[in-house]
């Protein structure tokens, strides 16, 4: 910048190129452009600043959709989709009702369920395809134990009364 003595030479050529008369509106003129400048400067850098937290705020709304999704699918992969038996996992029957092969009604199998583990809702009709209702899905295998075949054929019967 200018020190002080350079800035009072340059008043003082502008004094004499200008004359007296002219240099109060030359000072008005440069202080309404410094003022100009100054608002135009602050309008771009606010304008900017704006710009900015929009694309970090995309740019957040971005990631948490991503993480979302990935919880959901997570979520969705970890969801039993069919009725069997967890592997590994033993299946009691109560009191010998399925066992014995004697026929329960959709409200004791209901019950009969719900005693023993999380409750299973019956199928949509939409779902089971045709000519496979007497057949029981996810065959149960040999080591399970014909319980748990039984207790399918149960599940498959109550379903296909229900339609």
């Amino acid at each position: 910048m200018l020190s002080i003595p350079h800035m009072i030479v340059v008043f003082v050529i502008v004094l004499v190129v200008f004359g007296p008369q002219k240099l109060p509106e030359l000072a008005r003129g440069l202080g309404k452009l410094m003022a100009e400048f100054r608002k135009a400067s602050t309008d771009f850098k606010s304008a900017f600043e704006e710009e900015m937290r929009d694309l970090e705020r995309q740019a957040r709304e971005t990631e948490r959709r991503k993480a979302e999704a990935a919880a959901a699918s997570a979520t969705a992969q970890t969801q039993p989709a069919t009725l069997a038996t967890p592997s590994g996992a033993e299946t009691q029957v109560g009191g010998g009702e399925l066992a014995t092969g004697t026929r329960a009604t959709e409200a004791e199998a209901g019950e009969i369920v719900a005693s023993e583990g999380p409750v299973v809702g019956p199928v949509a009709e939409g779902n089971v395809a045709r000519g496979t209702e007497g057949e029981t899905p996810n065959t149960p295998d040999a080591g399970e134990g014909s319980e748990a075949a039984e207790k399918q054929e149960l599940q498959a019967k109550a379903q296909k009364s229900d339609s």
